[in-house]
């Protein structure tokens, strides 16, 4: 499948972001609404993942002070091409911005990826919502990017 990435902007793409994000958080994981857009949304780095028809597939977030999150995969698209995309221009992104430190925040079944790819735990498992938790966190400079045409 062929996907085009797009770093987008809060202000101008919103209801793309919000509208992808709305359909994965808080139609399928049943997010509340109110918990899933916060202040961080209008000054974060966003990334758009939109198919060959145009269609807005993934979603991500970089904040100012590093975070990567409100990751966003429509069921039928959660590949590993597509996480790799992502998560490979949201890392550009930091790059871009000389964030020094990007961090996560991950349920415990995908530690040890994000350990594999670079993460170290950065702190206790807490539980958030019932979940439990753990903030992991990288040095930017540890990711080579890869050529994200290749990828798809």
């Amino acid at each position: 499948m062929a996907f085009k990435i797009e770093n987008v902007e809060w202000e101008k793409d919103k209801h793309r972001l919000k509208a992808l994000r709305e359909h994965v958080f808080v139609l399928e994981w049943r997010v509340p609404e109110t918990s899933e857009f916060d202040s961080e949304d209008s000054s974060a780095s966003h990334v758009l993942i939109v198919s060959d028809n145009d269609e807005p597939i993934a979603t991500g977030r970089l904040t100012q002070q590093g975070e990567l999150g409100r990751i966003a995969v429509k069921r039928c698209h959660r590949t590993l091409d597509v996480y790799r995309a992502l998560f490979a221009a949201l890392i550009d992104a930091a790059k871009e911005k000389h964030v020094p430190m990007v961090k996560v925040v991950c349920n415990l079944e995908s530690v040890s990826y994000h350990q594999s790819i670079g993460f170290k735990p950065d702190g206790q498992v807490f539980m958030d919502a019932g979940v439990p938790r753990q903030r992991l966190a990288c040095p930017a400079e540890r990711f080579p990017l890869p050529d994200v045409t290749q990828l798809h």
